[in-house]
């Protein structure tokens, strides 16, 4: 305690009131953490374990996407918990996993890391420790990462984030994931991120934002998966989207 505070406990005087505790540093503000990782489990024990399941693993991005409503004839488990950093992911990992091992894997995490001041190396490295981390865990499973998205409240941060989808990209094959290059649907013609795309905030997608996303992601569980094409009838993508796709 300050001596000053001391010094004025020692006289009667009133103490004055402790400095205020600095904020914790959240890029995407949203539900304390410990709710949404209890909501999942909780989620785990209220019916049987879901096999053969894709599973979205992230931060609001994909939270706020109802990828039941978007992917209606699979097992869908949404692990998406607002204002994540790769970080957070990473340390609350064993408490995302679901009980039964997924199909696939869905990744999107990193644009809070860099809004929270994390360099495009530092985002790269955790963004791959967490792809090697899920590979391990599920060999059998097909990984994808979904490129950090340019927003128009965030797009100061497209350089940073550019960087990272490079690096990552880069990095996919020979760590056995596959890199899907969503950012270049949320853009409009000249270039800029499409504002319509977007939420009042700036930062969230709309629903016509997420159709595209989940055209992309249609797609590739399309290619990834050819012997359920008839069966989900995936949403054609634009070919620079597919063109990103590792063998």
């Amino acid at each position: 305690m300050p001596l000053l505070v001391l010094a004025g406990v020692a006289q009667g005087e009133a103490k004055p009131s402790a400095p205020a505790e600095e904020p914790r540093v959240n890029a995407d503000p949203a539900f304390p953490f410990s709710n949404e990782i209890a909501a999942f489990a909780k989620a785990d024990e209220a019916g049987p374990a879901l096999r053969d399941a894709i599973l979205f693993l992230g931060s609001s991005s994909i939270r706020l996407w109802d990828i039941g409503a978007s992917f209606p004839r699979r097992s869908i488990i949404n692990r998406g918990f607002g204002g994540a950093t790769t970080a957070d992911v990473l340390r609350h990992y064993p408490r995302l996993l679901p009980r039964a091992k997924p199909r696939a894997v869905l990744v999107y995490v990193g644009e809070n890391d860099l809004a929270g001041g994390a360099s495009p190396a530092a985002v790269a490295r955790d963004v791959l420790s967490l792809l090697k981390r899920l590979r391990t865990d599920y060999p059998a499973a097909r990984i994808a990462y979904l490129s950090l998205k340019p927003s128009p409240i965030r797009w100061t941060l497209w350089p940073k984030m550019a960087a990272v989808n490079m690096t990552v990209a880069a990095r996919s094959r020979v760590a056995g994931f596959d890199y899907l290059n969503v950012a270049g649907s949320l853009l409009a013609s000249d270039g800029l991120p499409d504002a319509s795309l977007f939420r009042k905030d700036g930062l969230h997608m709309n629903a016509r934002g997420y159709q595209r996303w989940t055209g992309l992601v249609q797609a590739w569980l399309g290619a990834v998966f050819p012997q359920q094409l008839i069966k989900e009838e995936p949403q054609k993508a634009p070919a620079s989207a597919l063109s990103s796709l590792s063998d």
